[in-house]
């Protein structure tokens, strides 16, 4: 089972950010003034009503400067009114973009996909630690970086920004570091996870203590060696309820997917966890047969690994829309 902290936390706990109530709202602009390293109920940073559209940016910090530092923690949690654990939690991702000119990058001696796992000896020698700083063009969406090691010197490449976690409150009193992903949400690491991007959560307690943060203008599937292009972003999400309808994992739909994201380890059991899910998906709302829907999947599905460098590895199940029933 995989590893967790279990924090006594009350609703009693004071707060360092403006707790802002905004009673039957159209938009909430939030400006962050704390970022908290666990997800977990605690005293919410804002109540908002459902259909709410949050104008906001992820913490700022010294993890995106020169040199680097600490990495600035969450923003949340927001305090949905009305949501309750039958329900669903609605994210639509409407702007993801970078506000900073700088992104963080980093290889380490025991963190990364191709390191030395830090659960287990080895006999590997252990991978030099060092940090690349990308230059970003904000405006053109593109990011520049020195190769140290190699012949060509630099480096220019097209940002895909996107956000490295969502998330509510784990069930009971779990509180999960900021680096682990899980049926919560957390730190997914997909790349899906975009402008255009629709998430849908499960919802453990009354009002779903929803938390995002960790911006990447550009990662890798499966965040081979850590790490993403870890900046601070602009984002505005609309917030929803869907009442009445749970789920087990997190989904994701996009103009041309529906996903799941199962987060597990071993990796084979983050790909059963991600598939099982989407062909139930596919059942429940689309009028398939589980068995066509199985064999469907077979044959068009696809699937991304998005992360296998965090405590559990996540898997995204796809299935192209254009396959689905109108």
């Amino acid at each position: 089972m995989p590893r967790f902290h279990r924090a006594f936390l009350s609703l009693g706990l004071m707060c360092l950010a403006t707790v802002l109530t905004a009673k039957a709202q159209d938009t909430l602009r939030f400006t962050p003034t704390v970022g908290y390293p666990t997800f977990a109920v605690r005293e919410p940073v804002a109540y908002i009503q459902p259909n709410t559209v949050l104008i906001s940016e992820t913490n700022k910090g010294a993890y995106y400067e020169e040199g680097g530092g600490a990495f600035p923690g969450e923003v949340g949690p927001f305090y949905v009114e009305g949501a309750t654990p039958n329900d669903m939690l609605v994210v639509e991702i409407i702007k993801v973009r970078p506000n900073h000119h700088l992104a963080g990058a980093q290889i380490y001696a025991d963190f990364g996909g191709l390191a030395t796992d830090s659960r287990l000896r080895l006999l590997n020698d252990p991978i030099p630690a060092r940090r690349y700083e990308w230059h970003l063009d904000t405006e053109n969406l593109t990011g520049t970086t020195e190769l140290p090691d190699s012949k060509m010197g630099s480096i220019t490449i097209d940002l895909e920004p996107m956000l490295g976690r969502i998330a509510v409150a784990p069930r009971g009193e779990e509180a999960f570091g900021g680096l682990w992903p899980g049926d919560f949400g957390g730190n997914m690491d997909s790349p899906d996870v975009r402008e255009g991007t629709t998430v849908y959560l499960p919802i453990f307690h009354d009002g779903a203590y929803f938390y995002f943060g960790d911006g990447h203008a550009k990662q890798g599937e499966g965040e081979v060696n850590g790490t993403g292009l870890e900046t601070s972003m602009d984002v505005i999400l609309r917030i929803d309820v869907i009442k009445g309808k749970t789920i087990a994992w997190p989904r994701l739909e996009d103009a041309n997917y529906i996903m799941v994201a199962g987060s597990a380890r071993p990796l084979i059991d983050a790909f059963r966890l991600a598939h099982v899910e989407l062909i139930e998906w596919m059942v429940e709302d689309y009028g398939f047969g589980k068995w066509d829907a199985y064999h469907l999947v077979g044959q068009l599905g696809e699937h991304m690994v998005a992360n296998i460098v965090d405590p559990i590895y996540t898997v995204v199940a796809k299935f192209p829309k254009k396959y689905l029933p109108e």
